[in-house]
This record gives C-alpha cells, structure tokens and sequence, in this order.
C-alpha cells in the first residue's frame, strides 16, 4: 500500500507535533501521552497486540519518512518516541502520577541511550533504526517505573 507523502510524514512527525524548533522529542513524547491514555480502555490481553501494532507503524512510517527527507533518523520523525512512550506506560497502572513520571524516564533513557540503547540506534537502519532504540528506552523505564510504582513512592 502506498501512502501520500504527505500522510506519511503527518503521522511520522506525531501529527506535526516533531516539527518544533526546539525539543521535537519532547513533543513527540508529550503527542504520545493520549496513546497511553489507550490502556485505560483496552482490556490488558489486547495490550500486546497494540504495542506490537504501534511498533510496526512506527517502523513503516519512519523508514518512508527518511526516504522522502532524505536523511538517516531527522529529528522530526517522533513516531518512534510515541511507541516508546506507550512501552513505557505498558506495565504499570495509567493514572496523572505515571503519565508524568514515565515521561521523564521515557525522556531521560530516550536522550542519555544508555547501553542497549545505543546498540540498537548503532546497529540497525532504516525505520528499524530509528525506532528501536526508543523500544528500548521504553522497555528501560517501564522497568524503573514499575520499580518505583512497586515501591509505593507514588
């Protein structure tokens, strides 16, 4: 199937929300915040399947967005940080406290690419690469949030 370029890159860039001067990331995360809200309303066997299908959109959508930019990982593309945000939110209960402590987590892992992190970022291409690594970031601070979440800190 083939997408308008325009279309692909609306969804790439999280609703345009990766096209700010400063930060795109950041939004991006902020953009990805009503797809968490999504585990509040699914039932938790269908969790697998919606972050499996996110994933596969993000990777899709990114790799046709550097082919149309021409660029290797532009920092416009944030669909990859909206999946890895909602992997983030994936095993701990959705509530205010979590939306916002995941998200600096998510933040914190997704700029520092802490070891598997950075493997990912190095050693795939494509829309595998540019989302990966934010899988894996994701997949870092649900641990730590649910550490927390356990520990009864909020």
């Amino acid at each position: 199937m083939t997408f308008n370029p325009k279309f692909i890159l609306f969804i790439a860039t999280g609703f345009y929300s990766g096209k700010s001067p400063f930060a795109p990331g950041t939004f991006g995360t902020l953009a990805a915040i009503p797809f968490a809200l999504v585990f509040l309303i699914i039932p938790p066997w269908f969790y697998g399947i919606y972050i499996t299908g996110l994933i596969l959109i993000a990777i899709y959508f990114s790799d046709q967005a550097e082919k149309i930019l021409g660029e290797k990982d532009p920092g416009c593309i944030v669909i990859d940080e909206i999946a890895g945000y909602v992997v983030t939110m994936s095993i701990v209960p959705v509530n205010i406290y979590t939306l916002i402590i995941g998200f600096f987590i998510f933040r914190f892992f997704d700029i520092v690419k802490l070891g598997p992190v950075k493997y990912f970022e190095r050693n795939f291409s494509g829309g595998a690469g540019v989302v990966l690594d934010d899988i894996m970031a994701g997949v870092l601070s649900a641990a730590v949030l649910k550490i927390l979440y356990l520990s009864e800190i909020f």
